[in-house]
């Protein structure tokens, strides 16, 4: 690396810091000055008070009333009663906001534009629904929301992420139409090396390659310089939802989806970023444990139509005329491959925890076993009980947790789950080496999920994430050996969570979890 890019890399680092706290003392000025504003109108208005705490019990009577998880409600009723001019300043801003009701239409226009195109081959929702009707409930839930059922894509698993990303940039070099990428945080370091080279390359052949990245996830990594650099070089580049120092909620919903398609052709998915630590170059937290899945065949037309939806809402300027195109392709099947999958991703615009549902669908189908790894244990109250009744009706329930955490208070919130898992039977299992960043699940050696939705709320509620369902694909059983070999490197902390905590550390507990939705 030479000498000036390492100087570059040094300014950029620098210039992101200088952003994120000019961005952060303007949103904080901005809170205040709303929430002084308001405090002193009630004071001098005595009226405006008595309206603002009357509106507190009404909105609150409204929250309770709303199709929410219990959790949310929680959070939001303490937050109004308690500080009822910030609490319903924030409540307004989340829920009645014109600016996110824009948003919201976009990106529903962008979808009708994009997923209408899909065949929905509902065909083999009937194959699958005679092979096994309790999974085949889940891919026609799917089928409901536009995702459609492939047959004959063959889907390779990698428990190492390096591995897989060796992989993908070998089918770079590949490319003869486009590559799209789309990653929650893409670093300007080593690791991004010979990417950038590959996408360079292809790019000066007349292949069109373009960047999705979200602009908080690399908000310290992408500097505006080295976008230039990519531009000049024909690699088209798109910012997520950028970060501007103005109030709006929309900022914490983040594009946290890992994509990568090469001529609509080949698929990429996974838990990792494109960055030096998810491929242990450094190790902040220990071993990082993460995995992706190649697709071939058909199925990648999904993923495609994914990035296609995200570059166009992302790219605000494009007029209807102007925006990419999703042009469906008659991809050749692999003959051989086995089983059935349905891609699919998750959005906080629309009312529908489509991740959440495919997980608990998941768990309350699973006879033998449901085996999870996520980096973060989060729990909304509906995915709890189902885990609890799930091992109290017999089944073999599993979680694995990282070693070493990278975000210490999320840590411990993790940790104040497990004894309500454990003394329902559910065994936890934390992984020793380090940080276990890997999302998947797989129940009963039939049907998997592998992709970027964490067991927490920013996942389940807050983010934009993609992830595929498989279904006696031909790379279940090479899941199950990851597990397996993985769970030999954890350790067991099933019963040391077993015993009912003291009085101080379940309200510590409680004080942790009424956090639990924002994390």
């Amino acid at each position: 690396m030479s000498k000036k890019r390492t100087v570059e890399r040094k300014t950029a680092i620098k210039n992101s810091i200088g952003r994120i706290i000019i961005f952060g003392l303007f949103v904080l000025a901005q809170i205040v000055g709303f929430i002084v504003l308001l405090y002193f109108l009630g004071n001098k208005y005595p009226p405006i008070d008595i309206a603002v705490r009357v509106l507190s019990v009404i909105v609150v009577l409204g929250i309770n009333s709303r199709d929410h998880s219990g959790a949310f409600k929680l959070i939001w009723v303490i937050a109004i009663l308690v500080f009822p001019v910030p609490g319903l300043l924030f409540y307004v801003l989340n829920n009645f906001s014109s600016s996110k009701h824009k948003i919201k239409r976009r990106l529903a226009k962008v979808d009708l534009m994009v997923f209408s195109h899909l065949n929905h081959n509902d065909y083999l929702y009937d194959a699958m629904r005679k092979e096994d009707p309790a999974r085949a409930s889940n891919a026609k839930y799917l089928r409901n929301f536009n995702f459609p059922i492939y047959d004959k894509t063959d889907i390779k698993y990698y428990p190492v992420a390096y591995d897989c990303y060796k992989e993908q940039i070998e089918d770079i070099k590949k490319a003869e139409k486009y590559v799209y990428l789309e990653y929650h945080a893409i670093e300007t370091k080593e690791a991004f090396e010979p990417l950038h080279e590959a996408l360079k390359e292809r790019a000066a052949a007349g292949v069109d390659c373009r960047v999705l990245y979200d602009d908080v996830g690399s908000f310290t990594f992408i500097s505006k310089a080295f976008v230039k650099l990519l531009e000049s070089e024909g690699i088209k580049c798109n910012a997520f939802n950028p970060a501007y120092p103005i109030l709006s909620l929309f900022m914490n919903n983040r594009d946290h989806r890992k994509i990568m398609v090469v001529d609509g052709k080949v698929g990429y998915t996974g838990g990792y970023n494109i960055a030096d630590e998810y491929f242990n170059i450094v190790n902040p937290y220990g071993h990082w444990k993460d995995n992706g899945i190649k697709l071939t065949g058909p199925a990648v037309q999904s993923l495609t139509a994914m990035f296609v939806e995200m570059w166009n809402f992302a790219d605000l300027k494009s007029k209807d005329d102007n925006m990419l195109m999703f042009e469906p392709m008659d991809i050749e099947p692999v003959p051989g491959a086995g089983g059935y999958c349905v891609p699919y991703c998750d959005s906080p615009l629309d009312n529908e925890p489509t991740g959440e549902n495919v997980y608990l669908n998941m768990i309350n189908n699973a006879q033998d076993y449901c085996w999870f790894m996520t980096p973060y244990l989060v729990l909304s109250d509906e995915l709890a009980r189902a885990l609890q009744i799930a091992s109290k009706r017999g089944v073999d329930v599993r979680i694995m947790t990282p070693g070493i955490p990278d975000k210490k208070f999320t840590y411990h919130v993790t940790r104040s789950y497990y004894n309500m898992l454990v003394t329902s039977g559910v065994q936890i299992y934390e992984y020793t080496p380090g940080f276990n960043h890997t999302k998947t699940c797989i129940c009963d050696d039939k049907c998997a999920v592998v992709g970027t939705i964490n067991l927490d709320f920013r996942s389940l509620y807050h983010h934009f994430e993609n992830a595929v369902y498989m279904f006696k694909t031909d790379c279940i059983m090479d899941i199950k050996e990851d597990f397996v070999t993985t769970f030999d490197e954890c350790r067991n902390v099933t019963e040391k969570y077993s015993k009912r905590p003291n009085v101080i550390v379940r309200f510590l507990k409680s004080i942790l979890r009424l956090w639990a939705p924002l994390l």
